[in-house]
């Protein structure tokens, strides 16, 4: 049997039927430096809970799978050393070993379906790498995304990506790619980019109906809801571009590669930026958890049909 944790609040939610919202643990453990891994953390929570739903902050501690998290708990989780970094590949392992491990948006939409939990709230996904030609750096969230039924809201893919092999994979995929309430996709921290969305939905309870709607045809795999950040925090994309390129060719100079290359790139832009590149993160992390609670309401909600 799989060695659940349900927090006290998550389940009561569960046992009352009420809407839950799944958040990744890496933005903790890997993605922000302390202490605003922490504020961020309690305030994607707290945006939810405001939102009408509860949050279930999902990691691995001493081998159980944590759905929901204690405020001691997420300050020791962003407190430990070596927490490992799980996706679909280890998650498995790290719980078998009785290790302790942060979940990314695969391993968190893993655990949520196994919660039977319907929506997660993260930054931005994973996808195809710069130079995935050689390298064949793809992460495994596009897959996770086809086959796993979670609703991921995201600010768009992160923009350190190939977004534009990142979007031809998930087409071919079979991945609804969603833009909410506008025509082109958001890029992370830039609320827009030159790339069309091949869907819109201006409203949650529209993307509560198109899920359950793909649910009753059978069609397995989730929905990417992409969800631009607030304009007043974006960063333009024309002045982040040379920033990323010598974020990038940084890492290859360092020969930086796998796992390591997102956490590494993130804090090559945090420097080169001065700090603004963590402020939209936040503020696009919060954007989504709201829009995701909406949506979890919508799903829960049996007047949505």
């Amino acid at each position: 049997m799989i060695p659940f944790s349900f927090s006290p609040e998550v389940q009561d939610a569960k046992q009352n039927g009420q809407a839950i919202v799944a958040l990744e643990s890496t933005i903790i453990t890997h993605g922000m430096p302390y202490p605003q891994n922490v504020e961020t953390a309690r305030s994607v929570e707290q945006d939810v809970r405001e939102a009408g739903a509860i949050p279930a902050t999902i990691a691995v501690i001493d081998g159980a799978l944590h759905i929901g998290l204690s405020d001691q708990e997420l300050v020791d989780l962003a407190n430990r050393k070596n927490v490992a970094k799980l996706s679909r590949a280890d998650l498995a392992v790290c719980i078998a070993q009785k290790k302790s491990g942060a979940t990314t948006v695969a391993a968190t939409m893993i655990a949520a379906k196994a919660a039977g939990i319907k929506v997660f709230a993260t930054g931005g996904i994973g996808g195809v790498h710069k130079g995935a030609e050689t390298s064949f750096d793809v992460s495994a969230d596009l897959h996770e995304l086809a086959q796993t039924d979670v609703v991921v809201v995201a600010a768009g893919a992160k923009a350190i990506l190939d977004l534009d092999k990142t979007w031809e994979v998930l087409e071919t995929l079979g991945v609804p790619v969603i833009a909410y309430g506008q025509d082109n996709l958001p890029a992370f921290w830039s609320s827009s980019s030159e790339h069309r969305a091949p869907l819109r939905l201006d409203k949650a309870e529209d993307i509560a109906k198109s899920v359950q709607m793909r649910s009753e045809l059978g069609i397995p795999g989730g929905h990417l809801v992409c969800n631009p950040i607030p304009q007043e925090s974006e960063i333009q994309a024309e002045i982040l571009a040379p920033i990323i390129l010598q974020a990038l060719q940084e890492a290859e100079a360092a020969s930086v590669t796998g796992k390591s290359v997102t956490p590494y790139l993130l804090q090559r832009i945090f420097e080169l930026t001065e700090g603004r590149s963590l402020s939209s993160n936040i503020a696009l992390v919060r954007n989504n958890a709201r829009l995701a609670a909406n949506i979890a309401r919508a799903l829960y909600d049996p007047q949505v049909s």
